[in-house]
């Protein structure tokens, strides 16, 4: 048996650090709006003669054990490591990792490839659960890895693709979808430019000091994630009524509170790329993520897409050609 899945990540537009327990609790009617792209992540389990092979093909790293007992804690793999140990299947499976994200890009991928190998095991171990129950499952378990506050809306997007608006309320995580037609997502699609800073972030460090702060109730972090929740409002209502123009207003909104946050949100790389874009044709434009590098999206005039990719990419940054992805999450056996 072969068992073959892949997943998009995200682009987050609007709201994110929201999806961080508790502050979704603590803040009313608390929404992330995040598009999933087909920057992929893959997974692909086959059968082996003994033992367990977990192979990070972007990574460049295998680990090869007898018993689930013998994988390693720690290290690149641990999320995987992890993931076989919940799943507890029998002996003889190779699992082989792929992402076609770059390293610390700030799309999720290292969340939607999680989500994605857990959906994987539980085909190949016969079991059978809920979509909530699967990325609740995820969201700890990446908690438990980074031994730090971790996101739930990476998991959403890569299991649900498309658009959408993510609640998260005492009921639990609500998505309600946004552009549901071809048409209504490719006119988003040709006002965003996805550009790579070739520094790669890591969230956890500047999360932490965010939630942290709320939580003492520096009065300056609670203001801007209180104006950060009310722009994700607001872009939700923009995407419902198809109002794109009002989409880069809101997206330059979010970024002027979200920069604020924590030292190191944005960095030289990060000014450098909306420097060059407002330069041409950009409207807006944010981090990915939690800032501190990786990707930068800019929302730009209309017709102007094309000329952006351009100038960016001869100022030396990476452009990521990418489309809406409508479909999330896709697992396929075969034998």
């Amino acid at each position: 048996m072969i068992v073959d899945a892949r997943a998009p990540t995200r682009i987050d537009l609007a709201g994110g650090t929201l999806d961080i327990h508790p502050l979704a609790l603590m803040e009313d009617d608390a929404w992330t709006i995040n598009v999933a792209v087909d920057i992929t992540v893959q997974v692909r389990l086959t059968r082996a003669r003994r033992g367990f092979a977990i192979v990070s093909q972007d990574l460049g790293q295998k680990v090869q054990v007898e018993t689930l007992d013998d994988l390693p804690t720690g290290g690149p793999l641990d999320l995987a490591t992890r993931a076989l140990r919940f799943s507890q299947p029998k002996p003889g499976l190779t699992v082989t990792l792929t992402s076609s994200a770059p390293p610390g890009s700030g799309l999720g991928a290292s969340s939607a490839l999680l989500v994605t190998l857990l959906a994987s095991l539980d085909r190949w171990t016969h079991r059978s659960r809920s979509q909530e129950d699967l990325v609740a499952t995820a969201w700890r378990m990446e908690a438990q890895s980074l031994r730090t506050l971790t996101g739930r809306q990476d998991y959403h997007a890569a299991v649900a693709g498309g658009v959408n608006a993510i609640h998260f309320g005492l009921g639990g995580d609500r998505l309600e979808p946004l552009l549901q037609t071809p048409k209504m997502r490719q006119a988003l699609e040709d006002r965003l430019v996805l550009a790579y800073t070739g520094q790669p972030h890591s969230s956890g460090v500047t999360n932490w000091g965010v939630v942290r702060s709320y939580l003492d109730g520096v009065p300056a972090t609670v203001n801007r994630l209180r104006s950060i929740a009310e722009v994700a409002r607001r872009m939700r209502d923009a995407l419902r009524v198809q109002d794109l123009n009002a989409i880069g207003e809101l997206l330059a909104e979010e970024w002027t509170n979200r920069r604020e946050l924590a030292n190191g949100v944005s960095t030289q790389a990060i000014e450098k790329v909306l420097l060059v874009a407002r330069r041409h044709g950009g409207v807006s434009g944010k981090a990915c993520g939690a800032g501190g590098g990786g990707c930068v999206v800019v929302f730009t005039r209309a017709g102007a897409k094309k000329g952006l990719e351009g100038a960016l990419r001869t100022a030396g940054f990476a452009v990521l050609e990418t489309a809406i992805a409508a479909k999330g999450l896709q697992v396929r056996v075969s034998r």
